[in-house]
């Protein structure tokens, strides 16, 4: 079978199934496993397929979102969230170093971490809050007050990451997207919790539902670099891209 024979058969079979796997292609075609990986390589160039591991799957229906959802739209799912949260707060231990990031869910979770003795680092003001209400060991992060929201970002908060090693790491994120990753509007937001990211032993992202098949301006990780706890998952093609536990 010819390459441009190949390349049609691969993308008859994702149009069929969605995900397939390149063993499953080899069967189709009757090429080797090295051609079909050459052949899905070329086809995701072309952006005409997603690559995952052990195979492919069709491009995604994504919504783009250009900017920062509103406070009303940020406080839908809360009964999702609030389940997203107390399963997280059970992986926190007594002797972790946990760096907390932003957002709705972030404040659901400092909410049944009441009594805990690990040390928690945020760049959130309005998180720092929470925890020491409940009488926590807690830093802040030093840098610029983002504008409309009480987070810390920019170049000082990222000197002052620099400095702490975590035992776990969690995140909120925009989208979740095979072709994209993790995503959030805020480039500043991204870098910032990136590096949070990279200086973690276990690295977890804290998404409702509605996140996945949304991409926004700045990615922040790929999805096998973060494992996802969720409510509901929307589409098992995530789980060949990373973890997923669902609540």
């Amino acid at each position: 079978m010819l390459a441009e024979q190949r390349a049609r058969a691969i993308l008859q079979q994702i149009s069929q199934h969605q995900t397939v796997s390149v063993t499953d292609l080899c069967q189709a075609t009757g090429a080797s496993e090295a051609t079909i990986r050459r052949d899905l390589n070329a086809l995701a160039r072309q952006g005409k397929l997603v690559k995952i591991h052990g195979g492919a799957t069709s491009l995604e229906e994504e919504e783009f979102l250009a900017r920062e959802p509103d406070l009303a739209t940020k406080q839908r799912y809360s009964r999702e969230k609030e389940r997203i949260a107390r399963y997280a707060s059970g992986l926190v231990g007594e002797d972790d170093v946990v760096f907390l990031d932003t957002g709705t869910t972030m404040l659901h979770l400092a909410d049944h971490l009441k009594g805990s003795k690990a040390l928690f680092v945020t760049s959130s003001i309005d998180l720092a809050g929470r925890l020491t209400a409940h009488s926590l060991h807690v830093y802040v992060l030093g840098g610029a007050l983002k504008l409309g929201t009480v987070d810390i970002v920019g170049a000082e908060a990222l000197n002052a990451l620099r400095r702490y090693n975590f035992t776990k790491v969690f995140l909120g994120t925009s989208g979740v997207s095979i072709s994209q990753g993790f995503t959030t509007p805020d480039p500043e937001a991204a870098a910032l919790k990136s590096l949070a990211a990279s200086r973690a032993q276990s690295v977890y992202m804290l998404a409702d539902s509605s996140k996945f098949g949304r991409v926004t301006a700045a990615t922040i990780l790929p999805l096998e670099a973060a494992q996802i706890i969720t409510d509901k998952l929307p589409d098992r093609k995530y789980l060949d891209s990373t973890d997923i536990i669902a609540v």
